[in-house]
């Protein structure tokens, strides 16, 4: 028989810490949590408050670092109240606002490495046109299109979820993705499985593409380049490479969860699984672009030596 009462309150399975284990948990949590901010406010503020690094690059770097924050703030918070609490849940309306936060923080991450890698692309493949295209005002287009674009999107797609009744109430994971919510529904949901799909594939694949393309205009530019020629692109893409693919095997550890059945596999290496996109990326992106950037690891070691040369 099907529950006909409301579902206002969603309860997540995946907290199973019990004794005091689940502060040594908090902490662990806490502490990665303000290493992601610490991380990400320092790579904003080098970027922001150096006019040297006032340029597209490092513009969709600094929006990058945002995105991370944005991400885990949707996680973190949530996840500690919960890692303390007798009965983890969130409810309804707070649930939907994670989805969003959520799915949108994964299509923006996307997008802009997409974005960052078109970048890459001008500026070595067509060096001489590169300040005629990438204009102040055709950098700031394309970011209001990389963060309208996945809103107007996902704002359809959650409200087809918002519209569901639930029978159920239990989330088989440590967050809110709009696939846990949709299966508790009482009703039929393939409008909304159809929908998924299509976003899905809308979201993704014209990144994917541009990244792909780019990067083969790229490699077949630096095979044709000099030795110092190719370095030199070598040294701007390889921050990037690296970003991209630690965002996408976080992802795929994540589709691997989505997709298919983990219950024979440990607990912690499970949760780890599902987390691992907004784990990874949000943390490591600030420390890759800030090793691996010259111009960003100088500003940065110069910044923290000035203020240290004046307390002293």
């Amino acid at each position: 028989m099907q529950n006909t009462t409301p579902v206002t309150t969603l309860h997540f399975t995946d907290y199973e810490i019990t004794g005091n284990i689940k502060y040594l948990y908090f902490m662990s949590t806490l502490l990665v949590f303000l290493l992601i901010v610490f991380v990400n406010i320092v790579l904003i503020t080098v970027i922001t408050t150096q006019r040297s690094l006032h340029e597209p690059m490092y513009i969709f770097i600094c929006n990058l670092a945002f995105n991370g924050l944005y991400g885990s703030s949707a996680f973190y918070p949530v996840c500690m109240v919960n890692i303390l609490s007798k009965m983890p849940s969130i409810s309804r309306t707070g649930c939907l606002i994670q989805v969003f936060c959520i799915h949108t923080y994964g299509s923006f991450e996307y997008s802009i490495l997409a974005l960052m890698a078109y970048d890459r692309y001008l500026s070595i493949c067509h060096p001489l046109r590169y300040n005629s295209i990438m204009t102040p005002s055709k950098v700031t287009k394309l970011l209001v299109f990389v963060y309208m674009y996945p809103i107007c999107i996902l704002s359809v797609h959650i409200y087809l979820t918002i519209r569901l009744p639930l029978c159920g109430f239990i989330i088989d994971k440590l967050y809110c993705n709009n696939w846990s919510v949709v299966r508790l529904s009482c009703i039929d949901v393939s409008v909304n499985s159809a929908f998924g799909l299509f976003v899905t594939t809308i979201l993704m694949v014209p990144p994917f593409l541009v990244i792909f393309y780019s990067y083969i205009r790229i490699l077949t530019v630096c095979l044709k380049a000099s030795k110092e020629a190719r370095s030199k692109a070598l040294e701007t893409c390889t921050p990037h490479l690296l970003t991209f693919m630690n965002y996408s095997v976080a992802t795929f550890f994540e589709v691997v969860h989505y997709r298919f059945d983990l219950s024979n596999m440990p607990h912690v290496l499970r949760i780890i699984m599902s987390i691992d996109f907004l784990l990874l990326p949000p943390l490591l992106n600030p420390i890759i672009y800030g090793v691996k950037m010259q111009e960003i690891k100088k500003r940065t070691i110069r910044m923290f030596v000035g203020r240290v040369g004046a307390l002293g």
